[in-house]
């Protein structure tokens, strides 16, 4: 298997470059209000004393969980009516609420997170992180979703990936897509003797998603739950080309050696034990990339 980063972790160039957090909007879900598609799953969450104990003093004095967080990135973030939403979200607060605490979410610039949570300036991040051994030596990641990388193309129009010489794919910029996979199948492509393929980013997910839709593009490659999001919001105007391929471990970066490791590893497993986490995973239709355990630093590349 290839190391496939996907939009989580490839920002790398930049992860050193910790200066300027460029912070927005500060936004504070205390708990899921019914703003994704099926209403709140995570009512019956409580906080459990046991493991709340193991939650670093200065944040369980504060109440609160600070959450740096990069959006659009639809279904896992997003900001709908003022408010950070979404898979991740919805995840993140149940978790959260197990520790007794509020997750506050505040927006920055994607690759400035990582490097913010080391620095303390966010306990905790959470933007579809990818688990990598590189990533894994500054932080610590407590593991909590598998994601892969899937293509989409216009509902009719048959892509395969493996075969897609002379078209335009549209990515979201510096993701694993735009900078290892695409151009790596376009090298084959111009190796072969055959066409490039035209890589086409944009600084949006949204705006690649709908380069396609209206013909910009003959498909785009995205992490999976994104893509099969995609599908489904575009009302039958695109459908999968191929097949989900290089899964990963979706993370949440914590800065190293803090028991705020821990405190989230045993709060999300016992969310997957009573079955929260199976019916938040339903409720934005990302199954696909359940877990059965959480593990912490699992990255396999």
């Amino acid at each position: 298997m290839s190391s496939v980063l996907h939009r989580p972790s490839v920002r790398i160039a930049a992860v050193t470059a910790a200066a300027a957090l460029a912070l927005a909007a500060c936004a504070s879900n205390s708990d899921d209000t019914g703003s994704g598609p099926t209403g709140t799953v995570t009512n019956s969450v409580s906080k459990q004393q046991s493991l709340a104990s193991l939650v670093p003093a200065k944040i369980k004095s504060a109440g609160k969980l600070i959450v740096g967080v990069n959006v659009p990135y639809a279904p896992n973030e997003y900001v709908q009516n003022g408010k950070v939403v979404g898979f991740d979200v919805d995840l993140m607060n149940a978790t959260a609420k197990v520790l007794g605490l509020t997750a506050v979410y505040r927006q920055a610039d994607f690759d400035k997170i990582v490097p913010a949570v080391k620095a303390g300036t966010y306990d905790i991040g959470m933007s579809s992180f990818t688990d990598t051994k590189l990533r894994e030596k500054t932080d610590d990641f407590v593991d909590y979703f598998s994601a892969g990388i899937l293509w989409a193309s216009p509902k009719g129009k048959t892509v395969d990936p493996n075969n897609a010489c002379g078209l335009t794919v549209a990515v979201q910029s510096n993701t694993t897509e735009q900078q290892d996979q695409l151009p790596a199948l376009s090298k084959a492509c111009t190796k072969a003797g055959k066409k490039a393929i035209r890589i086409l980013p944009f600084d949006s997910q949204d705006d690649a998603t709908n380069a396609v839709v209206l013909g910009k593009a003959d498909a785009m490659s995205a992490d999976s739950p994104i893509t099969a999001y995609a599908i489904k919001q575009t009302g039958g105007k695109l459908q999968q080309a191929g097949k989900i391929t290089e899964a990963e471990p979706y993370g949440w970066p914590i800065a190293k050696g803090s028991s705020l490791v821990q405190a989230m590893q045993k709060a999300l497993q016992s969310l997957i034990k009573d079955g929260t986490y199976a019916a938040i995973c339903q409720k934005w239709g990302v199954q696909s990339g359940e877990i059965k355990t959480s593990t912490v630093n699992g990255a396999t590349s």
